[in-house]
């Protein structure tokens, strides 16, 4: 028999939601801020907003199927839940992250920049978090990202600056840890051309989704 004693593993806990995931996640945080008359979205709404052209890093083209499929594993992963209105035609859906983590606004707008545009420098995310919070200077930004770090598991953290950068980059961690390898290899890549096509094709799927949504409100009305 070894009289060696047993490792103790001290790997901390983390989160592995798909980029589908993290994507419809993201939009729900987001339209709480945006959206508040209408909020909690309807399935057709998500679809709309996960597809946005503006906003979006990348611009994915999800069908209602794939955003149907990540909502049901946000609300059994308790990111996300289903609300009951009376009298409402359809279903609708709202996020838990206040809830499940704590959450104050700022961290809440935060997070969803995040997780919808991707790494990002301090003055890109509070460039964008502008509309959802306005934060007074880049100290109470650098406050919220460091509380998000700080979280257990850590929601958020920073990455090694970039050859040639001036600023390092914050990332989400509900996908995991980043590859940085795999996110040097796409820098130095640079823009991907022959992007038209696919963005007006998104944009089709977009307008399409906003026509069936008006439909949706013009029958509750009615």
């Amino acid at each position: 028999m070894s009289d060696a004693a047993p490792q103790e593993t001290s790997a901390q806990p983390s989160f592995s939601l798909t980029p589908e995931e993290v994507r419809l996640l993201g939009v729900l945080i987001e339209k709480a801020f945006l959206t508040p008359d209408v909020y909690p979205l309807s399935l057709n709404a998500l679809v709309t907003g996960c597809n946005q052209l503006t906003g979006r890093d990348p611009v994915l083209q999800l069908t209602e199927s794939q955003v149907q499929d990540a909502l049901d594993s946000l609300i059994a992963q308790r990111w996300a839940t289903r609300r009951e209105q009376a009298g409402a035609r359809v279903a609708k859906f709202e996020h838990l992250v206040r809830m499940r983590h704590s959450l104050p606004t700022p961290e809440q707008a935060v997070l969803a920049i995040l997780l919808l545009r991707g790494p990002q420098t301090v003055g890109e995310i509070r460039q964008r978090t502008e509309r959802l919070h306005a934060f007074s200077d880049a100290n109470a930004l650098e406050s919220v990202l460091e509380h998000l770090a700080d979280k257990f598991p850590p929601l958020a953290r920073q990455l090694p600056k970039a050859p040639g950068t001036k600023e390092p980059r914050w990332t989400h961690l509900l996908a995991g840890e980043p590859d940085l390898d795999a996110m040097a290899e796409a820098e130095a890549r640079g823009p991907v051309g022959g992007g038209l096509a696919s963005r007006v094709a998104a944009l089709e799927a977009e307008l399409q989704a906003l026509r069936e949504e008006l439909a949706a409100f013009k029958k509750q009305f009615d």
